[in-house]
């Protein structure tokens, strides 16, 4: 060895990137984390295969519709469990190569408020007045009182504008329900003029 080659700093040879995502010695030497397994993805995967299952088979269980129907109604379950499986398997697939959701930042939200309880108590007290006052009054009336009623607690104040306008939606959603679909949902005090 000459003296030439003494004074020349020893560097150890360049170690190539890691792959995305692996741990070892980065470029710069120092250590890279290893990947963290999003249990809360695989754990939707999960729930969505468990749902599709569930319903996959209890569609099975269905009785045919009326003998006109060319398209059953278990087809409809058939349909929507499979891809909910589908859905699941894709989704655990991804969650193994690595994908991870990324968070909203599009909403206009500010994390550092509270919680604004006059407004959540509000709306607790309108759907609980829905839920008490539905089989008395009906559908037509609860309905516009529901819609006015959470239309004003969330600020808006045209209360003769939100309950015309709820009417139109309840009564409109009765008919909706009763006449178009034939599933009876309550008349309440306006059983016979509906």
């Amino acid at each position: 060895m000459s003296a030439a080659d003494a004074d020349r700093p020893v560097t150890a040879p360049a170690a190539g990137p890691a792959p995305d995502g692996a741990a070892g010695p980065a470029p710069d030497g120092a250590e890279r984390p290893s990947p963290t397994v999003d249990r809360a993805q695989y754990g939707l995967a999960a729930v969505l295969a468990v749902v599709g299952v569930w319903t996959v088979v209890d569609s099975a269980g269905l009785g045919p519709g009326f003998a006109d129907q060319v398209v059953q109604p278990a087809a409809f379950g058939y349909v929507i469990g499979s891809a909910l499986v589908v859905l699941a398997v894709l989704l655990a697939v991804a969650t193994a190569r690595g994908d991870r959701a990324e968070g909203e930042a599009g909403e206009d939200v500010d994390l550092d408020q509270g919680t604004d309880w006059r407004t959540l108590t509000g709306l607790a007290g309108v759907l609980a007045a829905t839920v008490a006052l539905l089989d008395l009054l009906g559908w037509a009336i609860v309905g516009a009182l529901l819609f006015a009623g959470a239309a004003t607690v969330l600020g808006n104040r045209h209360w003769v504008r939100n309950l015309l306008i709820g009417a139109v939606m309840s009564v409109g959603s009765w008919y909706g329900f009763y006449v178009g679909l034939g599933i009876p949902i309550p008349a309440g005090v306006l059983d016979g003029v509906l």
